[in-house]
């Protein structure tokens, strides 16, 4: 096969495909915008606006803002923060009070 007629079948085929996309996205849009109860459920149930998850937080997360701040010189409140949580050190702390540990941190500065 020559290279001309090796490049007229892939043009083809690249044109092939851009039809098929359109089609796709044609059907998509009729899917959607119809009137039909089943998808007026769908497209309000997409619609309802959903809580932002908060933020997770890992231990090497939290272990380097505190560093980050003992190095600025907040040792000692640092310190004291971690006493406010219960614990002597850092890997003491529940995972899961991270978010408030580092917005906690976060007023120290």
């Amino acid at each position: 096969m020559s290279k001309m007629s090796e490049l007229s079948q892939v043009l083809s085929e690249l044109k092939d495909c851009g039809k098929t996309l359109i089609n796709i996205a044609d059907s998509l849009t009729e899917i959607f915008s119809s009137t039909n109860d089943e998808t007026d459920d769908v497209a309000e149930a997409t619609a309802l606006p959903t809580e932002a998850p908060e933020p997770e937080f890992s231990f090497l997360d939290v272990r380097k803002k505190f560093a980050d701040m003992s190095r600025a010189g907040h040792t000692e409140a640092l310190k004291e923060l971690l006493k406010k949580y219960g614990a002597d050190k850092l890997s003491s702390i529940d995972p899961s009070q991270y978010a408030a540990l580092l917005a906690d941190a976060e007023a120290i500065q």
